[in-house]
């Protein structure tokens, strides 16, 4: 597979222009690989009007949906970038992505999203996006369009401008090239063999990678269709699924735990033949719940924002797939190494590091984290992992979420396993808790599903835990906070419970 001079553009050639590329989940509504290519054209057309053009920076701040793909289609065809934004954010999260991004453009829904309007100031043209019959984008209300532009995107060009998650730090912004995004798209529909009869389910939001990545582009990689919901809805979904013949979809295990939850009498269709998991771990328990369910394969994959999303998976049967492993290299080498980059024997634990097509170049503007986490080509994920003699990755989780208590290092992860096994416990995490003594003690949250007591859950991870690995307070939340991915916050959670114990 070379896709070492492959733009985003790329992934339509080849493929039938009448066959189904998008459809909305909701009304049924369908773009054809031709028409999808016709509309981004026209598209980019009224961009480059309003002054786009190769290395411009665009902010989307668009609803789930096609219209946000034709969109960022349109924008990387000019060379230009895409700094996707979540439409949830509040006008303070809006104005620090801003300030940070400087896009040269904000797109958002006419007449909506003020406090993303409110943030962009004088400082950023704002340009409505408008739906009658046909997607328009509008300069003082006025539709813009003007003659074809010649200029088009290459290889090189930054598609995408993303931040990372901020779960451990300030977020950094990850610059993904077109060809980043294509070796990534590609290695995706490989290994899980998608072609032109599969039928995706995007269920993750398309702002960051997993929906983005694996969900859309990975499918069209394939010469697939992809069903893409306006609104997320768990009830919605099922439905769906049957209506679209939907083969396979992939998840966050927050997501695919509600799914499950919601399930109906009728269940799954027979077209489907596998499900993913990725953005934070999957526990063996949610796998087995989530085959018994839907009656195929759950692969449980690896991925991050700086390597384009897929950097290893769980493979489909007749391969081995091993519960509470993220699986084997998918898209990039994988190697275990020490603080000197030196690496470690298969068996043994420290950093995950990778190198690959799909991984990023750098962070920008931030050399300090770029000399903390690239070294003679290979990238720090900041992930504490296992590589066994078969190749398959097992995490421990991040270094800097650690638990460090008198000298003994805890895996967050382990614990939460156990708690999510309790009958009563529905969500988990846990976290480091400051302590002069032993420099850390152990701390957990949970959500209850059924009854217990914190006495309860403590004496339940003493049975299958050492003494030292036992939550010393658990503390009873509604819900436990979670990025728009699913993944935990578990120091910002534990420095709040600290402060405000109830």
């Amino acid at each position: 597979m070379n896709t070492a001079g492959e733009r985003l553009h790329d992934l339509f050639i080849g493929t039938d222009p009448d066959r189904a590329a998008l459809v909305t989940a909701e009304s049924g509504e369908m773009l054809t690989y031709g028409r999808l290519q016709e509309v981004a054209v026209a598209l980019a057309e009224r961009l480059a009007a309003l002054g786009v053009a190769r290395g411009s920076r665009v902010a989307l701040v668009v609803p789930n949906g096609p219209d946000f793909l034709l969109l960022l289609f349109a924008i990387v065809s000019l060379g230009a970038t895409a700094a996707p934004l979540n439409p949830a954010y509040k006008r303070d999260e809006y104005e620090f992505f801003l300030d940070d991004l400087k896009p040269q453009l904000l797109l958002v829904p006419l007449d909506d999203l003020q406090s993303a309007r409110d943030a962009a100031g004088t400082n950023v043209s704002v340009i409505d996006i408008a739906r009658n019959d046909e997607l328009e984008l509008l300069s003082n209300r006025v539709a813009v369009n003007v003659p074809t532009t010649s200029d088009t995107g290459t290889a090189e060009d930054v598609a995408l401008l993303l931040h990372t998650s901020g779960t451990t730090s300030r977020p950094k912004q990850v610059p993904l090239l077109q060809r980043n995004l294509m070796s990534s798209a590609r290695t995706i529909a490989d290994f899980y063999g998608l072609g032109t009869d599969d039928v995706s389910y995007c269920a993750m939001p398309l702002f960051h990678v997993h929906g983005l990545v694996a969900s859309t582009f990975g499918a069209l990689a394939g010469g697939g269709t992809v069903v893409v919901p306006r609104r997320f809805a768990p009830r919605a979904f099922w439905p769906q699924l049957r209506r679209y013949g939907v083969t396979w979809f992939s998840a966050g295990p927050t997501l695919h735990q509600t799914i499950l939850e919601r399930a109906d009498a009728e269940g799954p269709p027979d077209t489907l033949r596998f499900a993913r998991s990725c953005s934070s771990a999957l526990t063996p328990a949610l796998m087995e719940r989530a085959e018994r369910i839907l009656g195929v394969p759950m692969l449980e994959a690896y991925g991050m924002t700086e390597a384009s999303h897929q950097m290893a998976s769980n493979p489909l049967p007749p391969h081995d797939r091993k519960p509470g492993s993220v699986g084997v290299a998918a898209g990039s080498e994988i190697r275990i190494v020490d603080a000197r980059g030196k690496t470690m024997p298969a068996g043994s634990s420290g950093e995950v590091a990778i190198k690959g097509p799909g991984v990023t170049l750098g962070y920008l503007n931030n050399a300090q984290a770029n000399a903390d986490s690239f070294f003679d080509g290979w990238f720090r994920t900041g992930d504490r992992g296992v590589l066994d003699a078969e190749g398959y990755l097992r995490l421990e989780g991040r270094l800097k979420e650690m638990i460090l208590r008198g000298g003994e290092n805890i895996s967050p992860y382990e614990i939460e396993e156990v708690l999510l096994k309790h009958p009563a416990v529905t969500d988990a995490i846990c976290f480091g808790v400051d302590d002069e003594k032993y420099g850390e003690r152990v701390g957990a949250a949970i959500t209850l599903g059924g009854v217990a007591t914190e006495r309860e859950l403590i004496e339940y991870c003493r049975e299958r835990l050492a003494a030292f690995k036992v939550p010393e307070v658990v503390h009873v939340l509604d819900a436990i906070p979670r990025t728009a991915t699913g993944k935990v916050q578990r120091k910002r959670v534990g420095e709040t419970l600290s402060k405000d114990p109830k």
